[in-house]
């Protein structure tokens, strides 16, 4: 059942939806809501917030006066992430499941030290992200950005493709190393091992086992070890305090020369200046990247000069046709885990921050 904002069933139980994005691919549709409705079990009220939300990055900062009415009686909270308002306006509130992978700006002190369940869309954004990660690789494996400026140049040359120090090269001759090799990690390797290349990841827990795609996992540890020998490098780590500028100059300079870096985890995690510098000296083949810091990317960006740079707009995740199966299933089968008291799928460990 639905209800108004402030007025749950009398000492029932409710669910605050508040997924109407002000991006239509990211609001929740009517038959979406369908879902919702069905799967509710006896005795709970869900409320569903009609004002426009924003979806982007770990969600809005500042929630709509509709939010912070309905959740003063919620139990539970399924959001673009959640605001800190939003949160101290919730009492009674035990879980929360964010429609974002990204948790950064949910763990707020308050967060973090309460009892609160908190889990995350980890793994649902996979496979979007890893195809666009493949395809931001071949076009510079495949050499797309030079024929692109040809094409509007209108010039037929064949020698950067022919030439004896040409950097063209087949995905099967490609190592590739994945950090951060959880659910969004392990459709990049998956995809990319389908194609002939070797991937290796590298995850905070390693004893978890081998992610898919992966022909071996390490820890943390070993990544200076790893980037000499990386001829794409995909980071699909958090963002947490021991990531932030992961990949700096440093680093950047363990690669091997025409090596491609990825980024659609945080913009944080890449030294976005010491990057410019060595795509601009020909350093590194080129960079896919599709988070920045701060966003938007800034209009005197160096990286927008940067012809080896392919820049989307933190859109990699998009799959309109997709993205709510694969987000109401996870949703609802946690549910019914937190009804019967189970644990539940893509639990964020709040110290860890993911």
């Amino acid at each position: 059942m639905t209800s108004s904002p402030s007025n749950s069933n009398s000492g029932g139980r409710r669910l605050v939806v508040d997924l109407a994005s002000t991006s239509r691919n990211w609001a929740l549709k009517p038959d979406g809501e369908a879902v919702i409705r069905d799967a509710a079990p006896p005795g709970w009220d869900v409320y569903f917030v009609r004002a426009a939300t924003m979806s982007d990055g770990d969600g809005s900062p500042a929630p709509s006066a509709e939010a912070l009415g309905a959740v003063a009686d919620a139990e539970a909270y399924f959001g673009f992430g959640i605001s800190r308002p939003l949160f101290r306006a919730a009492p009674r509130l035990r879980w929360v499941h964010s429609a974002t992978a990204g948790m950064g700006s949910l763990l707020f002190p308050e967060m973090v030290q309460s009892d609160v369940l908190l889990t995350n869309s980890a793994g649902v954004h996979g496979p979007p992200i890893a195809e666009s990660v493949l395809a931001g690789v071949l076009y510079f494996l495949r050499g797309l950005d030079v024929a692109v400026d040809q094409q509007r140049e209108g010039r037929w040359n064949k020698s950067f493709f022919v030439s004896g120090n040409s950097p063209l090269r087949e995905v099967a001759d490609c190592r590739v190393l994945v950090i951060g090799a959880g659910g969004i990690g392990a459709e990049v390797a998956t995809r990319f091992r389908a194609l002939g290349a070797t991937c290796v990841g590298l995850r905070r827990r390693p004893e978890l086992g081998i992610p898919a795609g992966c022909a071996r996992v390490a820890g943390p540890e070993a990544l200076d070890a790893e980037l000499p020998h990386a001829d794409v490098v995909v980071v699909a780590a958090p963002m947490t305090a021991q990531t932030a500028g992961l990949l700096d100059a440093k680093r950047l300079d363990l690669l091997p020369p025409n090596a491609i870096v990825v980024n659609v985890a945080r913009g944080a995690l890449v030294d976005e200046a010491a990057l410019v510098a060595r795509l601009e000296s020909g350093r590194l083949r080129g960079a896919v990247l599709d988070v920045f810091d701060p966003e938007p990317l800034a209009p005197e960006s160096r990286l927008w000069q940067v012809r080896a740079a392919l820049i989307t707009p933190h859109i990699s995740a998009v799959s309109p046709v997709r993205f709510w199966p694969r987000q109401l299933s996870l949703f609802v089968d946690n549910w019914a885990r937190y009804i019967r008291g189970e644990p539940l799928r893509n639990l964020v460990d709040k110290q860890a921050g993911y």
